[in-house]
C-alpha cells in the first residue's frame, strides 16, 4: 500500500478531533513518520515503466538480431565504360606524315563513317610529284606494249617451231629413203659388175677359140676380129660397171651421212627455236615482275593518296581535336581527334580488393549508384534501397591492376528488367563513360547478429563451399 501526503493530512484531521492531548499527538507525529518511511522504500511509477521498456527493447534487439536477415556485399568502385571494344572512344590518328591543309569539323560536331574529318597534304620526298601516278600509268602501258611484242614473238616461235618439227619428222625419213635409194643402186652396180665380168669372160674365151681357127684357116679375120672387137667391148663395160660401183658406193656413203645432216641440222634448228622461245619467256617474265612491282608502288601511292584525307570511322560525336591550326605538320601515328561513336553498350568497371575477389563469381548479382545519380542504397537491406539498378558480373580479371585490386565488368541484369523487377540503367546521354559508380556485389543472407560478430571479428563474409565446389566442376 502506498501512503501519500493527502492522506496523511486526513488521518491528522480526525486524530484532532478526537484528542487534542500532547501524548495523543506525540503517536501521531511517530505514525505519520512510520508511513513516510515506508512511502520513501517504495518503487515508483516511471522507474517501473523505465524497466519495462527496457526489457522490451532487449528482446527486441536480441529477437532483430536473430532473425532480422542481412545481405553481405563486397563494395567496390569504378567507373563507367563501352563493353565492346569497337564502341569505345577512338583515336583518329594521321597515317601518313604531312601537313594539314583544313580541317572539316568542329568539336562536338555529330558525323557519320566515312565523313571527312581532315585534309592533309604529304610532305614525303617520294611522293610530293603530283603526276606520278599518270607518269606510272604510261611506264605501266609502255610495260605492257613489250610484252604484247614478246608475247606475238613467242607465239610466232612456237609456230616456226611446229613447222620445223613436222618438216624434220619430214626430212628425216625422206634422206632416209634417199639413202635406201642409193643402197639399191649400189646393189644393181654390183650385179652389173657381175655381169660384166662373166660377159668378158665369155667374149675372152670366145676371142681365143676364134682366133686359134683363124690360125688354122677355119674361121676368117672378120670373125676375128669381130670376137677381139667384142672382147674389148666387154672389157670396157666391166670397166664402165666397175666406175658406177664405185659412184654407187660414194653416192650410199653420202646418202647416209645425208640423213645424219638433215637429223642433226634440223636438231640444232629446233633446239635455236626452243633458245629464243626460253629467251622470249625470260623475257616476258621480267617485264611481268616489273609490270607487278609497278602495280603495287601505283597501289600503294593510290592508297596513300586517300590517306591525305582522314575519314571518320564510324558514327559517333567529335569529342576534341588535338591538332589545330592549318599548316601544322603532323607524323604517322599522330592523334589529330578523339571520336566517341553513338551506342548503348553500357557496362561498369568495378575495382575490388584482393580479400574480396574469392567471393565474387560471373554472374553475381550487384547493385550499382552511379554519381549524380540521386540514390539511397542500404548494403544489407537492397530491398529498400532506392535510385540504384541491377546488374551481373559478366568477367573477373585473372590478375591484379599492379596495385592488388581486381577488376570486374558489370552489365545491366536484362533478366530482372524484362521481368519488370527492376529499372533499366539510365540512357547514355546520362550515363558517360568515365563516370565514378559505387558497386555492392550481393552475397550470401546472413542474420544481422552474426554480420556484426564478422565485423566486430574483422571476418571475411561467408560463401558457399557447395556453390564454389559446382562451380569449379562446371
Amino acid at each position: 500500500m502506498v501512503v501519500t501526503e493527502n492522506t496523511i493530512k486526513t488521518d491528522k484531521k480526525d486524530n484532532l478531533e478526537l484528542a487534542e492531548s500532547p501524548k495523543a499527538l506525540a503517536l501521531i507525529n511517530d505514525k505519520a513518520y512510520s508511513l513516510k518511511s515506508i512511502n520513501l522504500t517504495s518503487t515508483p511509477n516511471t522507474l517501473r515503466n523505465l524497466a519495462l521498456l527496457l526489457i522490451l527493447t532487449l528482446t527486441l534487439i536480441v529477437n532483430g538480431l536473430i532473425f532480422i536477415p542481412w545481405q553481405q556485399t563486397v563494395i567496390g568502385t569504378g567507373k563507367i565504360i563501352i563493353f565492346s571494344p569497337m564502341d569505345r572512344p577512338q583515336n583518329i590518328e594521321a597515317q601518313i606524315p604531312g601537313r594539314i591543309i583544313k580541317w572539316d569539323v568542329y568539336e562536338g560536331q555529330i558525323v557519320k563513317q566515312g565523313d571527312v574529318i581532315a585534309e592533309l597534304s604529304d610532305i614525303d620526298s617520294k611522293f610530293l610529284d603530283s603526276n606520278q601516278v599518270s607518269r606510272l600509268e604510261k611506264q605501266k602501258e609502255m610495260l605492257q606494249s613489250r610484252r604484247s611484242a614478246a608475247m606475238t614473238r613467242s607465239s610466232a616461235l612456237e609456230e616456226q617451231y611446229k613447222s620445223l618439227n613436222q618438216s624434220r619428222n619430214v626430212a628425216i625419213p625422206t634422206a632416209g629413203e634417199r639413202a635406201k635409194q642409193t643402197e639399191d643402186r649400189l646393189r644393181a652396180a654390183e650385179q652389173m659388175v657381175k655381169a660384166a665380168e662373166q660377159n668378158l669372160m665369155t667374149s675372152e674365151l670366145n676371142f681365143k677359140r676364134i682366133s686359134e681357127l683363124n690360125e688354122k684357116g677355119l674361121r676368117s679375120n672378120r670373125d676375128r676380129e669381130l670376137s677381139e672387137l667384142d672382147f674389148i667391148r666387154a672389157k670396157t663395160e666391166l670397166e664402165r660397171a666397175q666406175a658406177m660401183l664405185e659412184i654407187a658406193k660414194s653416192d650410199t656413203t653420202v646418202g647416209r651421212l645425208d640423213q645424219v645432216k638433215v637429223a642433226s641440222d634440223t636438231a640444232a634448228t629446233l633446239n635455236n627455236i626452243e633458245a629464243s622461245m626460253a629467251s622470249v619467256q625470260e623475257t616476258i617474265a621480267s617485264i611481268n615482275n616489273d609490270l607487278l612491282k609497278l602495280e603495287i608502288e601505283l597501289q600503294n601511292i593510290r592508297v596513300r593518296n586517300t590517306q591525305q584525307i582522314i575519314r571518320a570511322p564510324r558514327n559517333g560525336q567529335i569529342v576534341r581535336l588535338l591538332k589545330v591550326g592549318a599548316g601544322e605538320t603532323v607524323k604517322a601515328g599522330d592523334v589529330l581527334a578523339v571520336i566517341a561513336p553513338q551506342t548503348n553498350d553500357q557496362a561498369v568497371e568495378l575495382y575490388v580488393s584482393d580479400n574480396d575477389a574469392p567471393l565474387v563469381s560471373v554472374g553475381s548479382p550487384v547493385r550499382l549508384q552511379f554519381a549524380g545519380w540521386p540514390a539511397i542504397q542500404f548494403s544489407g537491406c537492397p530491398s529498400i534501397a532506392v535510385g540504384t539498378f541491377g546488374g551481373r558480373v559478366a568477367v573477373i580479371d585473372p590478375v591484379d591492376d599492379g596495385k592488388s585490386r581486381y577488376r570486374i565488368i558489370v552489365k545491366p541484369d536484362q533478366e530482372l528488367i524484362a521481368s519488370g523487377k527492376d529499372d533499366p540503367w539510365p540512357d547514355a546521354r546520362y550515363l558517360r563513360p568515365g563516370a565514378e559508380v559505387s558497386g555492392w556485389v550481393m552475397l550470401n543472407t546472413v542474420s544481422l547478429g552474426f554480420e556484426l560478430w564478422r565485423q566486430f571479428n574483422g571476418f571475411p563474409p561467408t560463401i558457399e563451399i557447395e556453390s564454389l565446389k559446382d562451380k569449379g566442376k562446371k
